[in-house]
């Protein structure tokens, strides 16, 4: 069927080849019927068949194979290379899916953005916040999760990064304290140095930040905000519970205290627990991103304020400092939020995101560590035989991102001391595993005994 596509007859040929392939009706190796045949069966002239197959073949979706006809080629492997080893950035990846369509998808798309009627349009510089329909596409998407938002209350931003910077600038003035976990995400503490904010550490379990320190942290001091990620925290992997998150929101509004709710991982966990930006959307600012969802590659998030005036601010403000997010890059967004693609390439990372965990569950020992279901990265607690720097040394060189507490620590250094393993990027299976079994052997098996000195 082609009738599904707007457009040139020869791309809406070219979208059926890839939608046909992609969902099994056409397996790797079919012959693909003559040029002259598929003109006849679909009442096209001969020319609009000839340029379809050569546009097939341009994307890499068929190959010409002379008087034999044309053949469904495998697609282009996209993933993990032995040949081209990772590298480390400190950075928590998303993994990528063993055979992910990402990239085919995006081509494709890409492709179809650039000759859509509003291509021209795609090319030019964009207005501050992204433009209407990208902001509905964003808005709708937080609907979807019971959050109260729409295009004038959502902004469309270079990353989750940029919607901190965004936020920062429009609520925090020097001198103002913010809480946070004894842990935080480093580019929100630099965010603050910046600005001269005090970081407030609260005390947190297992469950994530503990309602009663908030509640002593607000009667002692001013308290203008709070940060949290309430799922898969980055790094301790907590999840707030139902309870706590009502406890929080309690508290903020006892207190006056504004949210920043950072929400890069909870479609990954499939818990279903309600954002902090549905219980209380009139203090909290919200954001989600598709870069840590999908790909770094895409630089999208979304950015929910909880009023107008807000978003105005905010969108000034991200205009002064990033211009716009990539222009193409949203347009390819906007399109997968609306016809469930991204639904799809996250479902790839999140069965990506179980196999590696189930290569954890079976290399290291229960309760040596701490991992939230469908996340790409795990906190472990090291005892005072072990230090960080030693299995930072020897992980990376495997390719294995480890990075030591100290990077996350929000206040006065302690005893305790663990590192955040990500085990998403580039890094295959294979040499996850190895290096999952070198970090079992150091925490676990050589009797307390040190890495020489070198």
């Amino acid at each position: 069927m082609i009738d599904q596509d707007d457009g040139p007859v020869y791309l809406a040929i070219c979208s059926a080849i890839r939608r046909d392939l992609e969902s099994g009706r056409l397996q790797v190796g079919s012959r693909l019927p003559p040029q002259r045949a598929l003109a006849d069966a679909l009442g096209i002239d001969a020319g609009t068949a000839s340029r379809a197959y050569a546009e097939a073949r341009r994307q890499g979706l068929i190959d010409a194979e002379g008087r034999r006809g044309s053949f469904v080629r495998e697609p282009a492997p996209f993933g993990p290379s032995a040949e081209v080893p990772p590298f480390d950035t400190g950075m928590n990846l998303p993994p990528i899916p063993v055979g992910s369509m990402f990239a085919t998808r995006f081509a494709g798309t890409l492709h179809e953005v650039l000759q859509g009627p509003a291509a021209a349009n795609r090319m030019q510089y964009q207005p501050a916040g992204g433009a209407a329909e990208d902001r509905l596409a964003g808005a709708e998407w937080l609907a979807a999760a019971g959050i109260e938002a729409g295009e004038d209350t959502v902004l469309v931003t270079s990353g989750a990064q940029t919607a901190l910077h965004a936020i920062a600038s429009a609520i925090l003035e020097p001198g103002d304290a913010v809480c946070t976990g004894p842990f935080v995400y480093p580019g929100w503490s630099a965010i603050c140095r910046r600005r001269n904010v005090l970081i407030i550490p609260l005390v947190a379990d297992d469950h994530g930040i503990d309602p009663d320190s908030f509640a002593d942290a607000c009667a002692r001091t001013a308290v203008r905000a709070i940060y949290l990620v309430p799922e898969n925290e980055n790094p301790t992997t907590a999840t707030l519970t139902p309870e706590r998150r009502m406890r929080i929101v309690e508290i903020a509004r006892r207190h006056d205290v504004l949210i920043i709710e950072d929400d890069p991982y909870s479609r990954l966990g499939q818990l279903n627990l309600q954002p902090l930006a549905a219980l209380a959307p009139e203090r909290t600012w919200h954001i989600a991103s598709l870069s840590k969802l999908i790909s770094p590659a895409l630089r999208i998030a979304y950015l929910r304020a909880p009023q107008l005036r807000d978003a105005l601010r905010l969108a000034t403000d991200t205009h002064e400092t990033t211009i716009m997010p990539p222009p193409l890059n949203t347009a390819v967004c906007t399109l997968w939020l609306r016809n469930g693609t991204w639904a799809a390439l996250v479902d790839e990372v999140r069965q990506e995101c179980l196999a590696r965990q189930a290569l954890v569950t079976e290399i290291l020992p229960a309760g040596s560590y701490r991992a939230a279901r469908g996340g790409y990265h795990i906190w472990v607690p090291l005892d005072g035989e072990t230090r960080p720097f030693e299995l930072v040394n020897a992980l990376q060189t495997m390719g294995l991102s480890c990075v030591s507490s100290e990077q996350f620590r929000a206040g006065p250094a302690d005893d305790r001391q663990a590192v955040r393993l990500s085990i998403g990027g580039s890094l295959d299976r294979p040499r996850l595993a190895r290096a999952l079994s070198v970090l079992d052997a150091m925490l676990h098996h050589r009797a307390g005994r040190a890495v020489p000195l070198i």
